[in-house]
């Protein structure tokens, strides 16, 4: 018998070496932390805004080029960045919101751990202007991976801080690559600011794409909530809100205080909108919305999306910040109780609002020639038609499409052949601002509120008659300098040109009026300034005898009675051009016509007496037009009031004085003889003022006016004939003359 031999078990593998610890490299685990703080461009843009915020910002700009992947530019007015912190400014974990671990306990700022700045530089490049205030000028440095690429440099810059995000992602190819969708980003970050800007009702609040003449997201400072949800979500939305509120004082349990609006029973939405804010901080929590979503499916019929506005206040202490790397959540001490309660409190007040529906009333009035009934010859039709004398086969019953009033085949068929257009008798025997205004809002768009048929035939004005020889050069010229004061220099293909600064400015100012209409951002100012100083302060610059007691008191009467005038027309100054005059008649807001420039205030007073003296109050059209005109005048790039220190200008700051010796040594003294010696002292004082004028309006011309006249201004066909283009050269002719020599 013979016996197999059984096969012998499978060796083991033979042990493999643990793999090794390794410590990363310092760069690849800022990398990774960027990840995760910077998720996608609204993450860069929140910790932007709450860095304004941080700030005590009351403007904040935001502008985005494809979708945040391109560019992200936030802008604010608020304290700046001091120059010593500059170097350590985008190092992790530098921070000035707190200082040892038990200041997390009772933090307030909306930043506090220093990284948000830091992980941009590591997947992006970023640049931050910025000036304190009490400084002569600000400054400007570029960041790459946590350092300084170079040392500050010195430069124009308005109030405030501009942070400048470009190429992100740039080194992280499948972050980028699941971020093409430019629009879907973009819509992120309009929603961002819509939910900043209706809790931070006291800030003003912009967010446009780079380029674009209108803002997608645009608020002023406003003292009522549900004004900034108007502004923001419209209409539909503001008149279905019902306030709720909440609070407790239990320590044992929960102390908290709860504010805000929810929709009604008339609000229909497909989708929930959440916008919480605890502590003033922007946050998400699943629990309470899907609280809110219990409450509304068991309340409202057909499971309806609600819309819900709520902020929150608790102790900081019993608010945990720090749970989440982008800061997006929170945790709450009591969370269960706290959101029971506010469950309790709009289950109730849902119920009670439940009871009854408010519609909209329209009053339809039937026409004398078009009541709302069959006419007379479908009546006829009808009254020989019989059905059963036509045998087996019934006849086709003709469509009275009379009777369908949204018929799209038959123009008479439409709603409007129902109802009267009652004549506007009133309107057109009053050309008061109150008829006025009355027509502006029934002409208007309920999806561009600003949209007026004046505004627009002044805007296609400017379209139809646009020059496009002048617009080419505009829109593909290259800014080369200042040749002097007034005339930048301006090459096109392979010609020089001349190009008026003020002339350009002062169209561009006007036309960007026109589209900005009653979409301005404000410039708040520090002091207001009194209307009848201002105006005084003009009248006296043009009187030629300023002497004569009788100048003063007409100058006087004109004051007050423009002063009256413009604290008339105060609520459509504020309303469509963000001019805001208080009661006392004090001038206390100004309009933002191009973002990073202000006008020269000098030139006030001018401008005030031309919106009392030369606007065309009567007329709507006229009116608009010079409010614009004055606008477009005031914040043209004017030459600086003070000459220009280079060149000549510099003999205005030199102040002579005599030169006597005597035994004590040299004394200076303005009345010296034939004998004495000159000296020029240089004003220094004045000459700083000076120099810094011009050069920040240098800086305004090539960095704020050249890029917005490409983007913006349509060359009327007047300054190809008024000297505001000027060709002083062209390559051609020039290769001429030089083959003649």
């Amino acid at each position: 018998m013979e016996i197999e031999e059984s096969e012998a078990p499978p060796s083991p593998p033979p042990l493999k070496e643990p793999p090794k610890i390794r410590r990363l490299d310092v760069s690849v685990v800022n990398r990774i932390a960027a990840g995760e703080v910077i998720q996608r461009p609204v993450s860069a843009v929140k910790e932007l805004i709450e860095n304004s915020l941080d700030a005590r910002s009351t403007t904040i700009n935001v502008v985005v080029k494809d979708g945040g992947l391109k560019l992200i530019q936030v802008s604010d007015d608020g304290h700046g960045i001091r120059y010593e912190d500059l170097p350590i400014l985008c190092e992790r974990h530098t921070t000035s919101k707190l200082s040892t671990f038990e200041d997390l306990q009772t933090v307030k700022s909306m930043g506090f751990r220093g990284e948000a700045l830091a992980s941009m530089t590591y997947v992006a490049h970023v640049s931050v202007t910025t000036i304190t205030k009490g400084q002569l000028h600000g400054y400007r440095v570029s960041y790459r991976d946590g350092v300084m690429e170079h040392e500050p440099k010195a430069c124009a810059a308005v109030k405030g801080t501009q942070i400048m995000v470009e190429n992100l992602f740039y080194n992280m190819v499948a972050r980028r690559k699941t971020l093409q969708n430019s629009a879907d980003d973009y819509s992120k970050i309009v929603d961002l600011l819509s939910r900043f800007s209706i809790h931070h009702i006291g800030l003003s609040f912009s967010c446009r794409k780079h380029g674009a003449a209108r803002a997608d997201v645009h608020t002023i400072a406003t003292s009522s909530r549900l004004d900034a949800i108007k502004s923001v979500y419209g209409v539909s939305v503001a008149h279905n809100l019902l306030k709720v509120e909440a609070q407790a004082d239990d320590p044992s349990s929960s102390i908290f205080e709860m504010n805000g609006f929810i929709s009604n029973a008339s609000y229909s939405a497909k989708k929930t909108t959440m916008v919480l804010f605890i502590n003033d901080r922007l946050v998400e929590c699943t629990a309470l919305k899907r609280a809110m979503e219990v409450v509304y499916a068991a309340t409202l019929p057909k499971a309806s999306k609600p819309f819900v506005y709520m902020a929150i206040t608790l102790p900081p202490e019993h608010v945990d910040v720090n749970v989440h790397p982008t800061k997006r959540e929170v945790s709450l001490l009591s969370q269960e109780v706290i959101i029971g309660k506010i469950q309790s409190v709009v289950e109730s007040k849902l119920r009670n609002s439940n009871e009854a529906r408010t519609f909209q009333e329209q009053m339809v009035e039937p026409s004398a020639s078009c009541p709302i009934i069959a006419s007379p010859t479908v009546a006829n039709k009808d009254r020989h038609y019989n059905p059963s004398s036509s045998g087996p086969k019934s006849q086709k019953v003709p469509v009275q499409r009379k009777m369908v009033r949204t018929d799209s085949s038959d123009p008479a068929g439409r709603l409007h052949a129902y109802m009267h257009a009652k004549p506007l008798t009133n309107l057109e025997n009053s050309n008061s601002l109150t008829a006025i205004r009355s027509s502006i809002r029934q002409r208007r768009n309920p999806k561009e509120t600003a949209d007026l048929t004046s505004i627009q035939e002044l805007l296609d004005e400017i379209d139809s008659k646009c020059h496009s020889g002048l617009l080419e050069i505009v829109r593909h010229g290259t800014y080369v300098g200042m040749a002097d004061d007034v005339y930048a220099l301006l090459q096109h293909n392979t010609n020089l040109y001349l190009a008026n600064v003020l002339n350009l400015s002062k169209e561009l100012m006007y036309q960007q009026v026109l589209r900005r209409f009653a979409h301005f951002n404000g410039i708040k100012l520090s002091d207001p300034a009194p209307l009848p100083e201002l105006i005084t302060l003009a009248l006296k610059e043009e009187d030629l005898d300023p002497e004569c007691s009788e100048n003063d008191e007409l100058e006087k009467k004109i004051a007050e009675l423009n002063t009256n005038l413009l604290k008339q027309k105060a609520e459509l100054l504020d309303e469509y051009f963000c001019i805001h005059v208080d009661e006392d008649g004090n001038l206390c807001w100004l309009p933002v016509i191009l973002d990073q420039y202000t006008p020269d205030m000098d030139r006030l007073p001018e401008f005030v007496l031309c919106l009392g003296n030369d606007v065309d109050w009567e007329h709507e059209k006229n009116c608009l037009q010079g409010i614009s005109a004055a606008l477009g005048n005031f914040y043209a790039m004017h030459p600086p009031l003070l000459p220009n220190p280079s060149g000549d200008g510099l003999q205005f700051y030199k102040r002579s004085r005599h030169l006597v010796a005597s035994d004590d040594g040299i004394d200076f003294s303005d009345n010296g003889g034939n004998d004495n010696k000159m000296e020029d002292e240089i004003d220094r004082e004045l000459l700083s003022e000076a120099q810094i004028a011009w050069s920040q309006r240098e800086w305004s011309i090539q960095h704020v006016l050249f890029p917005s006249l490409r983007l913006f201004l349509k060359p009327p066909p007047s300054m190809a004939e008024n000297g505001t283009f000027v060709q002083v050269a062209s390559l051609e002719k020039l290769y001429k003359i030089f083959e003649r020599c």
